[in-house]
């Protein structure tokens, strides 16, 4: 949040980071870099490669996340690869406003030049999306003093996602309290399967008292309440990515060793409200496979950010996606047979997408092509992947026991092991 003249340093730093005082601008990068500017200090926490990236708007600082340009709406056209085939359609954003791809060619759905961080609807019926309004006056207390603020404010909003309707707002980071009026954060906002529950990353319901963590959204009364998933220090969540089941989160739990990130991928049960450590340290965007056995994840090397597999159940390294270091943000195919993923080349984010092939629980790339070319995609906005039940393969039946005599006593039997996954080289 951009304010004037004074700032306030837990306000203005999302994720807690930053010493007090100083501007705080976690692009949420490669981990292990801090780069700092005159004014600028950027904390790059695995998600994006830092090759380049997406600027600040001019005259106002994000109060801790760069966003997308604000440029004038509509956005640039976005530049697909011919005769692609793929089932479903892709959401993702691009210069502020809100795209959807389908084989058939891309679609411009906003066209507010403010907009991020779009996923779909469980029926495919809308897209969920945060729209940032830039330089909102606030008057907040500041060392006991109250101030005038020039805020951005975020916002959670829906949109038909045939475009048939205008986009409704269901929630503002804007909020009063007494004479006072200030903002928190509103971001990544997951749709939980049964639609009755939406994740989001906030610092509500105030910023000074809270940091950015994995709330809930409930879109039925409007209220937010707080998950208990523990953090490190202030540093606070990210990525939530809700179990094909809905009955688990899993969400990053960002962490720090000196000046080197520390992300992990953790699970909350939804109902125990326990937490368990899926995976080491260095992995974020967490993206489920429909059958809720595997992970596509953004995996941080000394070489840059690549997509890999992982087990859910362990957290295990069993396939790597890529190698190229400057691939991340995987969105797993609804029907299990791919993933896209964002693609950094210079300092232009493009849609890939790897063909799976399984073989028992081993799998591999058969395939990787690109879906858009030179498009310039918002890197800090993870696409989506949404394909009609229709569409979808019918789900494997469960093997026919074979009929016993009557008057026999079944044998026991042992399930057989499948076999477990090579991990990659």
């Amino acid at each position: 949040m951009s304010r004037s003249p004074a700032r306030t340093p837990r306000a203005r730093d999302p994720y807690g980071v930053g010493p007090v005082g100083s501007l705080i601008a976690p692009i949420l990068a490669v981990i292990g870099l801090v780069v700092v500017a005159a004014i600028t200090l950027s904390l790059l926490n695995g998600d994006v490669p830092f090759v380049g990236g997406p600027k600040a708007s001019q005259g106002a600082d994000n109060g801790g996340v760069i966003g997308p340009q604000l440029t004038p709406a509509p956005s640039n056209v976005v530049i697909v690869e011919p005769d692609v085939k793929f089932k479903g359609t892709f959401v993702y954003a691009k210069a502020g406003n809100i795209w959807t791809q389908t084989a058939a060619g891309p679609k411009q759905l906003t066209n507010s030049g403010k907009d991020s961080m779009p996923t779909w609807s469980p029926d495919g019926e809308y897209v969920y999306f945060i729209r940032t309004d830039p330089d909102v006056h606030g008057f907040w207390p500041e060392r006991g003093t109250p101030t005038n603020y020039q805020m951005d404010v975020t916002n959670l909003f829906r949109v038909k996602a045939d475009g048939s309707a205008q986009p409704e707002r269901l929630a503002t980071g804007k909020f009063r309290q007494g004479r006072y009026t200030f903002a928190y954060w509103i971001r990544e906002p997951e749709v939980s399967p049964d639609g009755k529950s939406i994740a989001i990353i906030s610092d509500a319901p105030n910023p000074d008292k809270n940091d950015v963590v994995l709330q809930f959204f409930d879109p039925a009364t409007g209220r937010i309440r707080k998950s208990t998933v523990p953090e490190n220090g202030f540093l606070g969540h990210q990525d939530p990515e809700w179990r094909p089941d809905g009955g688990a989160v899993l969400v990053v739990k960002n962490g720090r060793d000196g000046a080197n990130g520390r992300p992990t991928i953790v699970e909350y049960d939804v109902k125990t409200k326990k937490t368990r450590n899926v995976t080491a340290t260095g992995y974020t965007s967490p993206s489920y496979s429909p059958d809720g056995k595997y992970i596509a994840a953004t995996r941080t090397s000394n070489l840059g950010t690549d997509v890999v597999i992982l087990s859910a159940g362990n957290g295990r390294e069993l396939a790597r996606i890529t190698t190229d270091g400057a691939s991340f943000a995987p969105a797993w195919s609804p029907a299990g047979d791919a993933v896209a993923f964002l693609h950094l080349d210079g300092a232009t984010t493009d849609l890939q997408l790897a063909k799976l092939t399984r073989n028992g629980s081993d799998l591999s790339v058969s395939e990787v092509t690109p879906l858009t070319e030179v498009s310039g995609l918002d890197p800090n906005s993870r696409p989506h992947w949404f394909i009609p039940a229709a569409d979808l393969p019918p789900p494997t039946p469960a093997p026919t026991p074979p009929a016993t005599p009557l008057g026999s006593t079944p044998a026991s039997s042992t399930p057989a092991s499948s076999a477990s996954a090579s991990p990659a080289p």
